[in-house]
């Protein structure tokens, strides 16, 4: 999954903070709504705006952003 085709960082919008399609949605926020326990079908029925490829982009850009950590912390 190429995640840098979905995920946008725009300093207006959101503080910043990566967001999907240039939409007010972040990153962050699926990745919350995951993480509290929703499944990807409950958040697309939340979000119909979203599909499967933008959670799984958001998953893409958080296991990228964990590679570069390790290896600055190595």
């Amino acid at each position: 999954m190429n995640y840098k085709e979905r995920i946008t960082i725009e300093s207006g919008k959101r503080g910043g903070r990566p967001c999907i399609r240039g939409m007010r949605i972040s990153v962050y926020d699926v990745l919350s709504y995951l993480a509290a326990g929703m499944t990807e079908q409950e958040i697309l029925n939340d979000f119909p705006y979203l599909t499967k490829e933008d959670i799984l982009a958001c998953l893409s850009y958080a296991a990228d952003r964990e590679h570069q950590q390790m290896i600055v912390q190595v």
